[in-house]
């Protein structure tokens, strides 16, 4: 009798058979038995929508179907379809490494039994099991790799044992997808350095520039919050290596805290600040010349806007230097003096004419005024009567070549009452 062999090539010697080969035999059949049990066999099936039969060769090794994993290779350019006799019945380690956004389907040659199909992006591996639990109509079976999921991105809840060590690789997305960073509860997103402080650099693709937000180095134990506005526009903060400038115009109130004097396009010292939902306004500190002081005054958008000072409780105002208003002139024409008291509020006149102080403008309630006026000839002064003197009276003006009379007056919300005189003072 002759011998028979099996569906995956194993050759049934027939007693009495093979005098003489019979152990040639033998260890071809063992050799087989161990290609089906760890063999890996690479099958191309490369090219266009096609079908694949597995070898099989009875009695001798290399038979495509006798390995335990097959890995199929090669360039597709249309949907293949890979198949095994209806009689085999074993496990494989099917992997996907071909080239091509077609699928590959494993099945039994003939039927309607299930099969198994590697979707057009699914480059991944499976464990199939060939039932041949039907002679017509054999199930092709897949079992599940690890916690039961067929590929990574099946697992909605992936969770790691350590560290993801990226080996110098990037984290990407496809089709313009977000990449979202999102921790459980409250805990927060850290970025930690090796050695430094930790830094998040942004820069475009194949771009050598990057840009950083950097937290400061550990020595200094700094723990500080910058929140981003919850509405309005943008805010953009930009780097004092360029323009050394900080522009924010989405801010209401905002509370600066240690703050220094930064520069604008001029190379003036400012804070910018928003005061209103419709203007904007700076506190800014201007250069000044050489040998003279910076000034500090209010400039922005809207306009007649006061600089308030506000002590917190019991505390007070203190200048370690003199403080002083500086004097400013007041001239006449057409016998007549006109004072703006906020422009001018420490002020001088020389005589030039027989004159009268005009009611003063801009004046605020509670606000004090100085006068000097030196006499440059003997000339009659006159007060507009918006000026009230003590006993109602006005006083009798030194009127004398190189003298001077010096009134103080304080301003109640209707009239300028007289605070003090200093009459008949020699101007030298």
């Amino acid at each position: 009798m002759a011998s028979t062999y099996t569906p995956l090539g194993v050759e049934l010697q027939a007693t009495g058979e093979n005098a003489g080969t019979w152990g040639t035999k033998t260890n071809t059949n063992l050799s087989i038995i161990e290609q089906i049990s760890g063999g890996y066999i690479a099958k191309s099936i490369a090219g266009g929508a096609q079908t694949t039969a597995l070898s099989v060769s009875d009695g001798s090794t290399g038979a495509e179907l006798a390995h335990r994993m097959i890995e199929f290779t090669g360039t597709i350019t249309g949907n293949q379809i890979v198949t095994i006799p209806l009689d085999v019945q074993t496990f494989y380690f099917l992997r996907n490494s071909t080239s091509g956004s077609y699928t590959v389907q494993f099945k039994y040659a003939s039927g309607s039994g299930d099969s198994f199909t590697f979707s057009a992006t699914d480059k991944g591996d499976k464990i199939v099991f060939a039932t041949a639990n039907d002679g017509t109509n054999p199930d092709i079976d897949t079992l599940a790799i690890g916690t039961g999921i067929a590929s990574v991105a099946a697992d909605t809840s992936p969770q790691l044992g350590g560290d993801l060590d990226m080996n110098g690789q990037d984290i990407v997305t496809t089709s313009n997808a977000d990449i979202e960073l999102a921790p459980n509860g409250t805990g927060h997103v850290t970025v930690k350095g090796n050695d430094n402080q930790g830094a998040i650099q942004f820069n475009c693709e194949n771009n050598s520039h990057g840009q950083q937000i950097k937290a400061a180095p550990h020595s200094e134990a700094a723990s500080n919050i910058l929140t981003i506005p919850s509405t309005g526009g943008n805010s953009t903060l930009v780097s004092d290596a360029s323009t050394s400038t900080l522009t924010n115009k989405t801010l209401t109130a905002p509370k600066i805290v240690d703050a220094g004097f930064i520069a604008d396009a001029n190379g003036n010292e400012q804070i910018i600040f928003q005061t209103t939902a419709s203007a904007v306004n700076e506190l800014e500190v201007t250069n000044a010349a050489t040998g003279n002081n910076p000034g500090l005054a209010v400039s922005g958008g809207d306009t007649n806007i006061g600089l308030e000072i506000t002590t917190k409780g019991t505390g007070y105002i203190k200048f370690n230097d003199l403080a002083y208003i500086p004097q400013q002139a007041l001239t006449s024409s057409s016998n007549a003096v006109a004072w703006d008291v906020q422009a001018k509020p420490n002020a001088y006149h020389l005589t030039t004419e027989n004159t009268t102080f005009s009611a003063p403008t801009n004046s605020v309630e509670g606000s004090f005024i100085c006068l000097e006026i030196n006499y440059n000839g003997s000339h009659t002064i006159a007060f507009n009567t918006v000026f009230e003197f003590a006993a109602s009276t006005a006083p009798t003006f030194t009127s004398t070549d190189g003298k001077a009379d010096i009134l103080v007056f304080r301003y109640n919300g209707a009239v300028w009452q007289e605070v003090g005189r200093t009459l008949n003072l020699s101007e030298s």
